[in-house]
């Protein structure tokens, strides 16, 4: 059976999996951080419990937050654990390694990532994420 696209998000579920593996893998792995102009909608909101208040909405609240992450682990990785879409939203099981840049420390932690999709645009993000603790 041909998966149907969701008028919601203008994606299928597979579509939607993997446009959020793409956003991972672009404007975390890659760094590309102006992919979050194209990625998130200009009405972006994080829910987030790991976003420091006072961040702009949009994008460029998203740039911000990753630029942050960025200069605190300049080698920061992300990798995609499991992954379940439904209706308009993707859950993403992850896990992120990278050295701290003032310690020179390998950390690590896991996250659970939940992302709302319309219009072929993230619009919404919930986060839980551990503290980064030494990598084992």
């Amino acid at each position: 059976m041909e998966e149907q696209v969701n008028p919601k998000t203008g994606m299928t579920l597979g579509e939607m999996k993997s446009f959020i593996r793409g956003h991972f893998e672009d404007f975390v792995n890659r760094k590309n951080i102006d992919v979050a102009d194209v990625n998130f909608a200009p009405d972006f909101v994080d829910h987030g419990a790991d976003v420091p208040p006072g961040l702009p909405p949009g994008p460029a609240g998203a740039k911000k937050y990753v630029g942050g992450a960025y200069k605190r682990f300049p080698d920061i990785r992300v990798e995609i654990e499991d992954m379940v879409a439904e209706d308009d939203k993707v859950v993403v099981r992850n896990h992120w390694t990278g050295t701290e840049a003032a310690s020179q420390q390998r950390l690590e932690f896991r996250g659970i990532v939940i992302w709302r999709v319309a219009d072929r645009r993230i619009v919404e993000r919930w986060a839980y994420l551990e503290a980064p603790h030494p990598a084992a």
